[in-house]
Order: C-alpha cells, then structure tokens, then sequence
C-alpha cells in the first residue's frame, strides 16, 4: 500500500480540561462545578468538565494508599523509548518524543510516535490487555510485556494508541484507549479496553466488525467521548503522518504533584538521560527529543587512565562461558566532580547508572566510573535494579575489587596520595635500643653519618638519655600508626570476606531450600503410600472378616 500523504502541520490533540476542580468518582452529570475563567473552553464540547478525577496526584488517585516509589516520569519515558528500540528489528529508523497541546484548555500531552511495524489488532489487544506477557527473546530489551501499561499510566492517567501494520497482505489501522478516567468515572468494576479497527487494503478504512456492528459503534463511541478527539474524522487524521506502519501513542490528563504542578517538566533537559540510555550506538536509528536528535554519548570513550578488566562470571554447567570486559577509568573533571560508581547495562539498556560499589565517607574510588554489560544476570521488572541472586553478588565483589586495584594504582594520577603497603612490623624495643648506642650524639654527625635507606624509627637526633627518655613516647607513637595501617588493610579485607561469605550462604540458603522442597515431596509421596496401605489392609480385613464368616457358616452347615 503506498504511503498516505504526510501533514506537516503541527500535531494539537484536544484533551479534557484538568486545571478546574474535579467531582467525586461517579458516573457524568450536569451536577460540576464550571471552569474558572482562565480556562479556555471549547463550546463544541460542553460536557468536558465532567470528565475528571477527583485526584489528579498519581499516588492519590487510586482506592489504595501507597507511598512514592523510584519509578520515577523520566524512567516511564524510558520504558516506552524501549518499545520504539525493540521495532527496530521490524525496520523502525525513528522515536520522536515530543509535546502536544490541548486547544481546550492548552494543557500538555505527551506524543511518542515510531515508523516500526505497527501492531495489527491482535497485537494492539495483547500490548494493552492487562496481565498480558509474551516477550521472551534475546533481541528485545523488555521481557515482561508490562512496560506499556506501567509506563503510559505512570504519566498520565489516560492514553490513546493509534497503531497502523500491514501482516500477510493485509493492511490494518487500529485504535486503543486505556482510560483511568472513563473507568473511575463510569463505575467500572472491570478494566474495560475499547478498541476499533479498519481494513485499509483498498486504501480506504472499512470497518472490521468481529461480534456485531453495535459492538464496534459502541467502542468507537466511548473511544470519542473519553479520548482527546471529538469526531470520527478528528480520529482518522491522526494516521495522516504515521505513514503505511508505525505506532502513535498519546498520553493525556498527566499527573500532578501535590502542588498542582505538572511532574513532568517539559523545560527540563533530557537529553542527557537518554544519551546515555543505550551502550552502543545506533546505526540507522535516532531518538528525537522535542524536535532535537539526541546525540548517544558513551561515557566509556570518555574516561582518562581507563583500562579494560575481564570477568568471567561463574554460571551453571549447562550455560556457555561468558567474558565480561568492564572499561574502568577517571572521568574527566576528576578529582574536582565528586562522582563515580559503575554504568551497569543489560541488552544494551542501562539498569544501574553510577552504581557506587565502594565504602561510604571512604575516598577511595572517587572519580572512578566503571562501564559494564551484565546479559548474564536478569534485571527486575522495571529495569531499574537487577534480581537479587549469587550472580548478583558475585559482581558485586568483584566490581569492588576492581576499584580498589584501579584506586590503588591510578590514584596518583588525579592528585590523590598514593597509600602503599603497610610497613613491616616493628623489631623489639631492645633491637632499637642496641641500634641507637651506634648512633651519633650530635645533630650534625647524625646528618652526615646516617645515610642508610632503611626507615628510621626513634628520638630525634640527641643524646641516648635523651632517647631513653622519649622512647615511651615513640614507641607509643609508632605502634599507633602500625596499628591503624593494618586495622584498615582488615577491614579492606573483611568486607571481601563478608561479601564471599555472603555469597556461600546465599548458595547454602538455595541449597536447603532444594533439600527442603525435596523432603516435602518425599512426605506427600509416602502420605499417599501411607494412605493406599491404609486401604488396602481395611480391604484385606474386610476381606479376612468375610472369609472367616463364610468359614463359620460351612462349618455350621457340616456339623448339621
């Protein structure tokens, strides 16, 4: 199918109005309060100021109370950038993230829009079904399928997908609101997802119709009441500039802060968020942000001193040996920008940004930036941890080995004091007592006299009275500073030693839970062994006790 001509004209969705006070969850009336007078209001649609929730706060806005979580806007941008990522396979060349304005009440929505494949119904109903999970490939960042519906909602409480593919021949355009609003508002116990879709294979949109055309009027009825677009034609223009595949996703209605002010902040920078989002640069694909191509930055290319440390990760015998190459080095602005810790990645996707591995109040490891790709380890279903295990923890010891290495031969090179090995301990105060009766007793023979590379340890150049009488003193003064250097070289050591105990009991713990699910198994096994020989020895007795009556009963009969 050729291409439908593009609009150059500038998207504007009409979305309803959020800025007035809200009624209670119910269904519409004409029982609302008006708008303010700031508010511009579009007289072709009264009945828009019914259409609110009574809490624009998303952590207010539900029947439940739930404190904040990390989940933060920016990393919901990021869940739905990773969608348009994964079309990529399908021939998508581009994500445009931008704003689009409510002519209503010139409030903002946030447009994303990719020329991927598009999603035909039957993939539109499984992107925003809820519950709903059927990614599990090696090529595509999401493996949860839930990013989607986190995401959009996490924004905004109402979003509207227009989605155009063409799959076997047939070319298809479908439409998809989920909306928090409609379902608050209308007393919905159900989540209820209405959709429509068109046949466009003769390049017109002829209606797919699956239970009854009543059905399908309905959907696009509710479609056209709760979403930004009044009428059918407002509806279908929206696919003008989407071409012959590709994904439109507007979310509207977004959150408010307990201030009332957006969450989302369009005049902030997010470039440098998603410059770093992604390891490896792409090829034939750009991410553009409010009409600006984001430019990908990789902060390996950027450290100075780095060097480049294997790891190979200890897997399952039945799993292929994986090397890890992890860039470790200073950031540019070391040691005046106090930061560091390690860029973690999984299939390209950054999960841990600056994942700070090294003691805290310590200085060791300031500046030091480290940048890894872990596909050996699962992330959690947010992407923005990784999943507790031995694997886990694994790396994280040996990430911390690998800045007290780097630390410890680099740190010179940014102006820090380099701490070398502790000292030898110290000989018997005898040993320097007989070493002191060699020295000499004047300040200047003892300059001109000792000229011995070996570290000094005593009074200052004097008499041996003079020595006798301070060497309480230094001697108390030297045993300090041993002590402090091996109390530390200790602790340094006793975290590795936590950590490799941590890791043991980790496997002890999985260990006993195998063995504990194992005994379970065996005492259903023989409750049920127990139970059939418990039926059988009632059989056998009722078997007994009726042989032995047939028994009584012959011998009655042969006596008579």
């Amino acid at each position: 199918m050729p291409p439908l001509p593009a609009n150059d004209e500038p998207i504007v969705v009409e979305i309803p109005s959020d800025d007035e006070e809200s009624v209670p969850p119910q269904p519409p009336s004409n029982n609302v309060k008006q708008p303010n007078s700031k508010t511009k209001v579009n007289s072709a649609d009264p009945d828009f100021t019914n259409q609110k929730l009574d809490c624009r706060s998303f952590w207010k806005a539900g029947a439940y109370e739930i404190g904040p979580s990390s989940f933060v806007p920016a990393q919901a941008i990021a869940e739905l950038l990773d969608n348009a990522v994964d079309e990529i396979q399908n021939g998508a060349t581009y994500v445009k993230v931008d704003k689009v304005l409510n002519v209503k009440d010139n409030s903002p929505a946030l447009l994303f829009q990719d020329d991927g494949g598009g999603m035909d119904p039957d993939g539109i109903r499984k992107c925003m079904s809820l519950g709903y999970s059927s990614k599990k490939s090696n090529t595509t960042i999401g493996q949860y399928g839930n990013g989607f519906k986190t995401s959009t909602m996490r924004l905004g409480a109402d979003v509207i997908v227009l989605s155009r593919s063409t799959r076997s021949g047939r070319a298809t355009q479908s439409v998809g609101l989920l909306s928090y609003t409609f379902l608050r508002l209308t007393g919905q116990d159900d989540v209820i997802v209405p959709m429509v879709d068109f046949d466009i294979s003769n390049h017109w949109a002829e209606p797919i119709i699956y239970s009854s055309h009543s059905d399908w009027t309905t959907n696009l009825k509710t479609i056209l009441e709760w979403s930004p677009f009044a009428t059918k034609e407002e509806l279908m223009m929206q696919f003008e500039d989407i071409g012959p595949h590709g994904t439109k996703v507007i979310v509207y209605n977004l959150w408010l802060n307990d201030e009332g002010i957006y969450e989302l902040s369009f005049d902030d920078d997010n470039e440098a968020y998603s410059s770093v989002l992604y390891l490896r640069k792409f090829k034939n694909f750009k991410i553009v942000l409010r009409g600006k191509p984001a430019e990908q930055f990789n902060i390996a290319d950027e450290l100075q001193y780095k060097q480049v440390v294997t790891y190979k990760p200890q897997l399952a015998a039945t799993s292929n040996e994986v090397l890890v190459k992890t860039t470790i080095g200073f950031i540019k602005e070391a040691p005046d920008l106090n930061v560091s810790g390690f860029n973690v990645y999984h299939k390209n996707r950054l999960i841990r940004p600056f994942w700070k591995v090294s003691r805290d109040g310590s200085s060791v490891g300031n500046g030091v930036v480290g940048v890894l790709e872990a596909n050996f380890i699962e992330p959690a279903h947010d992407k923005q941890d990784f999943e507790r295990s031995s694997l886990f923890i694994r790396l994280e010891t040996r990430m911390k080995q690998m800045v007290f290495d780097y630390w410890k031969s680099h740190c010179h090179f940014v102006g820090f004091q380099r701490r070398d090995q502790p000292p030898a301990k110290l000989k018997k105060l005898s040993h320097i007592d007989d070493r002191a009766d060699k020295l000499p007793t004047t300040g200047t023979g003892f300059q001109e006299g000792f000229t011995s590379n070996r570290p000094f340890v005593g009074p200052s150049p004097g008499s041996r009275r003079s020595y006798q009488e301070n060497s309480s003193t230094e001697q108390s003064v030297v045993e300090l500073s041993t002590d402090e250097a091996v109390d530390d070289s200790i602790a340094s050591l006793s975290i590795e030693q936590i950590c490799e105990e941590n890791i043991q009991l980790f496997a002890r713990c999985e260990e006993h839970g195998q063995k504990e699910h194992e005994l379970k198994q065996t005492v259903n096994k023989l409750e049920k062994e127990l139970e059939e020989t418990r039926k059988k020895c009632a059989q056998l007795a009722a078997y007994l006790e009726s042989r032995k009556k047939q028994h009584s009963l012959m011998q009655q009969a042969g006596h008579v």
